[in-house]
């Protein structure tokens, strides 16, 4: 039978309330912070606020509870907020439980910086930040709007990055994005990937026409030890910048 609560009820309000109170403290208690984006922690607080009303017990709401009796859910080890693993293994290596609702501070704070940077990317509402640029570039896939950004931020000496055209030279020679500091064709990828093969540590955005030749490109070369590398998911067939197109000067 589906159970249906009243979020405008009183009694509802009124365990929202104590929820909140508990998550408060967990926090508190433990050094975490909640997560940047609110209704991450609204939601959650509302799933522990149900269970606690169903169950009389605050189960992670993230996680079907199993049992239809007491004892058969304390015998299933339900997840009780906070959760062994969230304590155990998710926040220390994740920096954030399953449901999200606690984080480390670090977590918190590096997340929020690229929330921001990803608004501010696609609103075009001002520059953005080197910590942005920076949050941005970590991404495993950009598109449009993150890559126009991030090749104005290099213009401007914020970041650094080598921008690799994965296409054929006559794709090159026809079309390419202005800034693209090397051609390394797939046909013959792991022989011109010796052109930047001493640039390991220094981060990489791939392209190609669509994104999919780009994104085999963007395995191999984690494969083969390069720090960081972004794949523009769109290709140059979607790209809004200045293209440039003959042999080079």
């Amino acid at each position: 039978m589906m159970i249906k609560i009243d979020m405008e009820s009183e009694e509802f309000k009124n365990e929202m309330a104590k929820t909140q109170k508990f998550t408060d403290k967990v926090c508190e208690s433990r050094g975490w912070v909640y997560h940047p984006i609110e209704d991450v922690n609204e939601g959650v607080t509302m799933g522990l606020t149900r269970n606690k009303m169903i169950y009389n017990k605050r189960f992670c709401p993230c996680f079907m509870v199993v049992g239809e009796t007491k004892e058969e859910r304390k015998a299933a080890d339900n997840r009780i907020c906070p959760c062994k693993p969230a304590i155990e293994k998710e926040i220390p290596e994740e920096g954030k439980c399953h449901c999200g609702i606690f984080c480390t501070p670090e977590y918190a704070k590096a997340n929020a910086i690229e929330i921001e940077a990803e608004e501010v990317a696609h609103s075009h509402s001002r520059g953005l930040k080197k910590e942005e640029c920076e949050a941005i570039l970590a991404h495993n896939d950009l598109d449009s709007d993150e890559m126009l950004s991030l090749i104005e931020a290099r213009e401007l000496g914020m970041i650094d990055f080598n921008l690799v055209d994965v296409r054929e030279w006559m794709e090159w020679n026809q079309q390419r994005i202005v800034g693209t500091d090397y051609l390394i064709p797939t046909t013959s990828f792991y022989q011109a990937l010796e052109k930047i093969e001493d640039q390991k540590d220094k981060p990489v955005i791939v392209y190609c026409l669509t994104g999919s030749r780009s994104v085999y490109c963007q395995n191999v070369m984690k494969d083969l030890g390069w720090k960081q590398v972004s794949n523009y998911k769109q290709g140059i067939i979607d790209y809004k910048g200045e293209t440039t197109a003959g042999e080079e000067d």
